[in-house]
């Protein structure tokens, strides 16, 4: 599942179906220590975001992603995440971890969205980490699609 993860043209397929407008693969490293660092774009159109969100941001949302992958004993890897919306204020952060399980893989993301803003900063937290929630979803989905058909 890790080399999946990982892989650029899981990423760069997995973009072109979910990413929306922008979408791209800005940046893809693998360390000599195993290490895998990666930076994504995603595109949320302004025609579906709420419209206190939509004038706040006076058009589409973008979504700059910042992963990083380290693999841990005993086979599990874990990492960060990072995002930032270009023009706003805030971030959403968090730790990732993939294990194996006696039935496939688990992965855990803990994090949490901050968009301190005053008055409308809270509608935003939810509207992001909304948007973020369904891509995780639709990602998750998208990597059982692409495993079916691209295991050796």
């Amino acid at each position: 599942m890790y080399t999946t993860l990982v892989d650029p043209a899981f990423l760069r397929a997995r973009l072109a179906e979910l990413g929306g407008t922008g979408a791209a693969l800005h940046d893809h490293r693998v360390e000599p220590d195993g290490r895998v660092s990666y930076r994504l774009r995603h595109g949320v159109e302004a025609r579906n975001l709420p419209p206190a969100v939509r004038t706040l941001l006076g058009g589409d949302l973008t979504i700059d992603r910042a992963e990083t992958w380290r693999p841990e004993p005993g086979g599990s890897y874990s990492g960060t995440v990072k995002v930032t919306i270009p023009g706003m204020p805030g971030d959403l952060g968090g730790k990732v971890r993939l294990t194996d399980t006696q039935d496939g893989s688990t992965q855990l993301l803990d994090g949490e969205v901050r968009i301190p803003i005053p008055l409308v900063g809270g509608k935003i937290e939810e509207t992001v980490a909304g948007q973020i929630s369904q891509l995780l979803d639709s990602e998750h989905n998208f990597a059982e699609k692409w495993l079916a058909t691209h295991q050796a």
